[in-house]
């Protein structure tokens, strides 16, 4: 990734990606774990910087993960997650719509979670269920899927004229990753449920929501909040090529606090109860 010499003058370049080499890849091509986990952590102190630099300027930023089932949307927004606060940095995540929210605006039930100040908010999936999934499985009529291409564009405009930062990525995983996660998940119990009856029919429809994917691009990958692609057959790459450029895309400085010093307790004249009064969970371990 090329940087203006402004750029590294300033130094808001460290965090971007640096491109492995390759020793760092193993023979099938994909990042080595010892090498992911080093990244990862990396990356996620740039997270953290991030996030304290979006609520001392209260900043408002929306980033829509996107993609096919086991493309690996969830993985990524769990890295992200992880060492941020979920009080600045929250996920939103809806169910299928009720008989009310079907009578609304298609819209009408995201904007509540749109982003406040001071805040990041990770769509995973978005009101872009309704130019795929929805219209894949036939739960939307073509009169609505073609209002919202015409539509969508100028709702995303609006949110960006308001001031909000719209991040938009499709995770991309080829017909054969995904079998491979699906049978993956149908071989362990304890990941079966991941394997809904909606995964099936996508993995059976796979042509028909890649139509519908690129429909989706040629109406909404407009300039004010274009769409980013992230090829994800190797999970490790994907996670670490998104999350780099998350923080590239948001202009930042570090103001993570100081150490603070920690109070000493104050003394007082009080006599706790005995501890056999309380009910403790069986010391199993």
């Amino acid at each position: 990734m090329e940087t203006t010499k402004d750029e590294r003058s300033s130094g808001r370049v460290s965090h971007l990606e640096q491109p492995a080499g390759a020793k760092h890849y193993r023979s099938d091509g994909r990042l080595k774990k010892k090498y992911y986990e080093s990244e990862l952590e990396r990356l996620q102190e740039e997270l953290v910087k991030l996030q304290h630099w979006v609520q001392a300027q209260q900043l408002r930023v929306l980033i829509i993960f996107e993609g096919r089932g086991s493309a690996g949307k969830g993985g990524v927004i769990k890295r992200i997650n992880e060492r941020t606060s979920p009080r600045i940095v929250r996920t939103a995540a809806l169910p299928r719509p009720t008989e009310r929210e079907q009578t609304q605006w298609y819209f009408q039930r995201y904007v509540p979670l749109l982003p406040s100040g001071g805040e990041v908010v990770l769509f995973d999936r978005s009101w872009y269920n309704r130019s795929n999934v929805e219209w894949v499985m036939g739960f939307c009529t073509e009169q609505q899927h073609q209002e919202f291409l015409r539509t969508c564009p100028e709702f995303e405009r609006m949110l960006v004229r308001s001031g909000i930062i719209i991040l938009k990525y499709w995770f991309s995983v080829s017909y054969e990753e995904q079998g491979r996660r699906f049978e993956s998940r149908n071989a362990e119990p304890l990941k079966r449920w991941k394997l809904s009856d909606m995964d099936l029919e996508e993995h059976r429809l796979y042509v028909k929501y890649s139509m519908a994917k690129d429909t989706t691009f040629k109406h909404t990958d407009i300039k004010q909040a274009p769409w980013y692609v992230v090829p994800s057959d190797d999970k490790r790459r994907a996670r670490l090529n998104c999350i780099s450029h998350i923080l590239s895309m948001v202009p930042y400085e570090d103001l993570v606090p100081d150490p603070v010093e920690i109070p000493k307790r104050e003394e007082e004249p009080y006599i706790r109860p005995p501890m056999n009064d309380q009910t403790f969970v069986p010391q199993l371990y």
